[in-house]
């Protein structure tokens, strides 16, 4: 096999960053593009790169994903890559999760899943990923609660965690792709939203060594629509953690989300990915 391309000029190898973490929380490499078209271009890109290097290395590779406008497209152009590119990886090898998904019926528009579905339809890129690698979260068909479903997606995180044999309670995650929009998950974990709830694991039978902390649900029950969310210690257990951010008001949660602290002193989040975190924005803020 030919070797990998370059990474492109300007943005630093994936490796463990050489600035280490320290009282801000690890800094994002930034990567920025003039236009949306040209950075899920270059997203697409930096994906199959990274999933071709896990296949070569275990054979398998995995992907998270969140949902919102700029994640969509970015699935749009990677779906088209696999007829352009040069690179590219064994999409039968590939274990697909979503790092959050409404609780409504599987076939809702709003959900997801059916949103990456409608995305990638045209190149097909869904059918090369067989059903038993696409770790679609149940819906409101499926089950009766939202805290049902989170409860099974957590038993099938576990399960793929031990298929993986690395010893891990998590299953390997190559790279989880956010959106960091205001509307996004992500952002109601970092605003301290008081609906979201951490699963009971005693709802499970074999709740075994998972955090307890995996998933949890967002939102009231008198909302349409809850969210069932990988929980922020989860996402960062991934060897990659790339945000998507259009403007700078995403810039700025993206930033939040990855500072240890906050500019008043408070306690922040800081999550990262174990060998990269990027941001990939079209703001020059």
């Amino acid at each position: 096999m030919k070797a990998l391309p370059e990474h492109p000029e300007g943005v630093q190898p994936e490796g463990v960053h050489p600035e280490g973490v320290n009282a801000e929380g690890v800094q994002p490499d930034v990567v920025r593009e003039q236009t949306t078209a040209l950075l899920v271009e270059h997203v697409a890109a930096r994906v199959n790169q990274v999933l071709v290097e896990a296949q070569e290395d275990r054979g398998r590779a995995s992907l998270a994903l969140t949902g919102g406008p700029l994640v969509i497209t970015a699935i749009q152009a990677l779906a088209a890559s696999t007829r352009t590119a040069e690179f590219v990886p064994d999409w039968s090898c590939v274990d697909l999760w979503w790092c959050e998904e409404y609780f409504l019926p599987q076939e809702h528009p709003q959900r997801n899943a059916q949103r990456a579905a409608a995305a990638s339809e045209n190149f097909m890129l869904l059918s090369q990923v067989p059903p038993e690698n696409v770790h679609v979260i149940g819906d409101s068909d499926q089950f009766f609660t939202a805290e049902d479903a989170a409860a099974d997606y957590l038993a099938e995180l576990k399960a793929a965690a031990d298929a993986d044999g690395n010893g891990g309670e998590f299953p390997i995650v190559d790279i989880a792709l956010l959106g960091v929009g205001a509307h996004q998950p992500v952002a109601a974990q970092m605003s301290g939203s008081t609906g979201a709830q951490a699963l009971d694991l005693d709802r499970l039978p074999e709740p075994g060594r998972m955090h307890e902390a995996t998933v949890v649900v967002c939102g009231s029950h008198q909302e349409p629509s809850p969210l069932i969310a990988m929980t922020l210690p989860l996402i960062s257990t991934s060897h990659h953690l790339w945000m998507l951010a259009s403007d700078a008001q995403e810039v700025a949660a993206a930033q939040q989300l990855v500072r240890n602290t906050t500019a008043g002193g408070s306690q922040g989040l800081g999550v990262s990915g174990q060998f990269s975190t990027v941001l990939f924005t079209t703001s020059e803020d």
